[in-house]
């Protein structure tokens, strides 16, 4: 079983939104929720360039980097001061139920700071690997951090089950050769196997059931 990590497990997006106000605030660029909006799935380089376009702003290499580092540094104050409530519904009970009956257990996130928020949740024992931005060097759609998830728990692509919130996640897993359990609806995640809105309530055996009759929805 491979797991993304924000919109799965946890959801840190206010955080990101967080630090980035301050550095748009800091710029005297008007930044908001809405605002925020566009930056979701993007890079934190692409992120930061938007808010410099709302802005009307011009800015050289250096300066976007020393500023995006700047966030970065914000944003990891936030995470170092995350309780572990943060962790989304049912989420540890599942992992719980999961390990307990013998599935292999890894992460599959682009983040790298993996680690820390893991940590932070006081989760990393419930996992047997860690794929994050750390070995990575292709982005999701590419299908790169499942297939060492999979290679780390000795498993063939085809027998893993991931589970991601974001349609690149959902190909990546599909160009995998993996079953993909959708965290949301069919209506945003279409080319999910399965779809599910959460962990809340959901068991081993229930999503085993939906595996073998191919149910579209949990």
């Amino acid at each position: 079983m491979l797991f993304d990590l924000d919109g799965v497990l946890v959801d840190t997006a206010k955080y990101h939104f967080l630090a980035w106000r301050e550095i748009a605030k800091e710029l005297k660029i008007p930044f908001d929720e809405k605002d925020n909006e566009r930056l979701k799935g993007v890079s934190r380089m692409r992120s930061f360039e938007i808010i410099l376009e709302i802005g009307n702003r011009l800015m050289s290499e250096e300066e976007k980097e020393f500023y995006c580092a700047k966030k970065n540094e914000r944003y990891l104050s936030y995470i170092k001061e995350m309780p572990s409530s943060e962790v989304l519904p049912g989420v540890r009970e599942f992992l719980t139920d999961a390990h307990a009956a013998g599935y292999g257990i890894a992460l599959g996130s682009a983040s790298k700071n993996s680690r820390l928020i893991l940590e932070r949740l006081e989760l990393t024992g419930y996992f047997d690997a860690i794929i994050d931005g750390t070995k990575v060097e292709k982005a999701k759609p590419d299908p790169e951090v499942f297939l060492k998830g999979a290679q780390e728990l000795g498993l063939p692509p085809e027998e893993c089950i991931v589970f991601e919130d974001s349609q690149a996640g959902l190909q990546a897993a599909h160009a995998g050769k993996m079953f993909c359990v959708g965290i949301g609806t069919p209506q945003r995640l279409p080319e999910a196997d399965l779809c599910m809105p959460g962990f809340a309530g959901v068991t081993m055996q229930q999503i085993e059931k939906a595996l073998l009759s191919h149910s579209r929805t949990l």
